[in-house]
């Protein structure tokens, strides 16, 4: 995994490719709402349905959440503080927890409380191997949040719901980005859609992910199956030193 981390970030120009959308504050709200819904399909996922696969391979719920939970709602907010990311967080099981979706819930409302000021959105942030525009990493917790949000909803039998303004955010930075995961197999070869499809439908399957199927266990994907995002792609988020 550090490997990848210092693959992505030897080169600035081609790793961090800008889209306009992701150069102010003007994102917050979408960080806001993803946030948001993250928080009402964590609340969604029973005890049970940890051990369900994923659409992710290799992970289960649990893993995934733990994922999840750390880089999305704990991660979030060090970037904004430009602070490290403990080590010990990278290491807990916050699954393990019984209110852990409550306890995620809060940390995102203290996340995104800590990027409320416009100023954090400007500069950069040095994850230890190179800046990266703050408004850049910023949108891409966000799609972090509402792509794995969708396969936590999808692997319970929820919904991921987000508004036609944030799916378009999130599809721009899924295809600012996606060659770039797709090196470092981060996402899987894009799922053919319709041109009209919707616009979240588009940024799913630009990821990899095919909007149009159902949990890993009516498909049979999932921790041994296709790989969809995974823990590579996400390395970009992972590093431990601000």
């Amino acid at each position: 995994m550090a490997a990848t981390v210092s693959r992505l970030f030897k080169s600035r120009a081609r790793a961090v490719p800008s889209v306009e959308r992701m150069n102010s504050h003007d994102s917050y709200p979408h960080m806001v709402e993803c946030a948001a819904e993250a928080a009402r399909v964590a609340r969604g996922v029973t005890e049970a349905q940890l051990a369900l696969p994923t659409h992710c391979p290799d992970w289960d719920v649990r893993a995934l959440v733990n994922h999840w939970v750390l880089y999305t709602s704990h991660g979030l907010e060090h970037r904004a503080l430009r602070t490290p990311l403990p080590e010990e967080l990278t290491k807990r099981d916050f699954a393990a927890d019984p209110d852990w979706a409550d306890a995620y819930a809060a940390q995102l409302d203290r996340a995104v409380a800590a990027w409320a000021d416009p100023a954090l959105w400007e500069g950069d942030i040095d994850l230890g191997m190179g800046p990266l525009p703050a408004a850049d990493l910023a949108g891409m917790i966000i799609k972090e949040t509402a792509v794995h949000g969708w396969d936590v909803a999808t692997a319970t039998g929820q919904e991921f719901h987000v508004s036609e303004g944030a799916a378009r955010f999130v599809l721009d930075v899924v295809e600012t980005h996606g060659e770039l995961y797709r090196k470092y197999d981060g996402f899987a070869a894009p799922v053919p859609v319709p041109s009209d499809a919707p616009a979240f439908d588009r940024a799913l399957a630009s990821s990899g992910r095919d909007p149009r199927g159902g949990s890993p266990v009516d498909t049979g994907q999932g921790a041994d199956g296709k790989p969809m995002d995974g823990p590579a792609g996400d390395d970009v988020l992972s590093a431990s030193t601000p």
